[in-house]
């Protein structure tokens, strides 16, 4: 099982922008020291809590920083983009990264990125999150002139070619025929993931998203495996899962309930959010329960996996079993203000170097014996 985190990344308004830059960067390059797998950034242009607009700069930045981890777009809302512009920048951090670039695309979840780009309406965001990344894939197929007409984008470049000066050519990306495509999903039984499974790609549930919706995920990446004549496989399935680690189930449930700590403060937030976008629905055990009834203690009780490591490791592994058999976890990264940077930190460590080597044996116990 592979070992990532997912960053939206989330943080208190009264931080300064460059100060949650450093703090995230911090621990990107923690999660490579400790030989993590992946991270994945989130995409926000009009958020100052969620305030990394371009993941892809970001992650740039840390390349020389690190040495093994991958790093995803989690995600490119493709509708807020010109598909050639899109192209142009993935193909060149692909080569920038000597090809640990992971390609997470999305229509985008915040309602103001929505609105300030003119694509409230979802029928038409998602039109226009398939016809770009089908662009993409097409300008990257091909040299040349390119004469890609589409609904909402026509990619035209068919008089100013000079061949033996390279003017007029679209970069390729490093990774042939092009780096690992995931898509995201947080409502339950969504065609996202779907639609993911028919086209070979991979699939991320979030991690406010209730154990229900996640075993969803699965059942709908088995229909689009099974409709493309794929057998499903769990590796090219990420779940999300906010996750606090310490040395008793005490401690750590004191520190995922305090009122004060980042957990505590993602879900009240969150909820927030979605309350005011009509959307709370993604984040409850029980769809029907009126938003009134909800609290944040139960919502944390219900999306975040805590415990000793021992507690947790069994924890994933009864998750596992019930939801599907998804090959990459992800743990959310929160904010690390004050005392919150040695919890998470510390979960980190905990979740890298005592859990994940307990689940990758019993995993592969299981396999042999099948």
């Amino acid at each position: 099982m592979k070992l990532g985190l997912f960053g939206m990344p989330l943080h208190p308004p009264h931080r300064s922008f460059g100060e949650t830059y450093s703090e995230d960067a911090d621990r990107v390059i923690h999660a490579d020291e400790l030989g993590f797998d992946e991270v994945w950034i989130g995409e926000h242009m009009s958020c100052t809590t969620e305030p990394i607009s371009s993941p892809m700069m970001f992650m740039a930045s840390l390349l020389r920083q690190t040495k093994r981890v991958k790093f995803g777009t989690g995600v490119i809302a493709l509708p807020n983009h010109h598909p050639a512009v899109v192209a142009a920048e993935v193909a060149q951090f692909d080569h920038l990264s000597k090809g640990r670039l992971l390609f997470g695309i999305g229509p985008g979840g915040l309602a103001s990125d929505m609105e300030l780009f003119g694509v409230l309406d979802g029928a038409y965001r998602n039109e226009r999150m398939m016809e770009s990344i089908d662009t993409i894939l097409k300008i990257w197929s091909q040299d040349p002139p390119y004469d890609i007409q589409g609904k909402h984008w026509h990619v035209k470049l068919t008089d100013n070619i000079i061949p033996e000066l390279g003017v007029g050519y679209m970069p390729k990306p490093l990774q042939q025929p092009h780096p690992p495509i995931s898509m995201t999903a947080m409502s339950p039984f969504s065609d996202s993931v779907k639609t993911a499974a028919l086209r070979g790609w991979g699939a991320m549930s979030a991690n406010f998203c209730p154990e229900y919706v996640i075993a969803s995920h699965w059942k709908k990446f088995v229909e689009g495996s099974e409709a493309a004549g794929r057998k499903p496989d769990g590796a090219q399935w990420r779940v999300a899962r906010n996750i606090v680690i310490a040395g008793s189930d005490q401690e750590a449930l004191d520190r995922v309930m305090d009122r004060k700590g980042s957990n505590y403060y993602y879900f009240d937030y969150l909820w927030q959010v979605l309350e005011r976008a009509n959307y709370t629905a993604v984040m409850k055990d029980d769809p029907k329960a009126s938003d009134d009834s909800v609290t944040v203690e139960q919502l944390i009780d219900s999306m975040v996996i805590y415990g000793s490591s021992k507690t947790v490791t069994e924890k994933l592994l009864a998750f596992r079993e019930r939801t599907g058999p998804f090959g990459g976890l992800l743990m959310a990264s929160m904010d690390a203000e004050g005392v919150n940077r040695e919890r998470e930190w510390e979960s980190m460590r905990r979740l890298a170097t005592e859990v994940m080597p307990t689940i990758r044996q019993a995993l592969g116990s299981e396999r042999k014996a099948a």
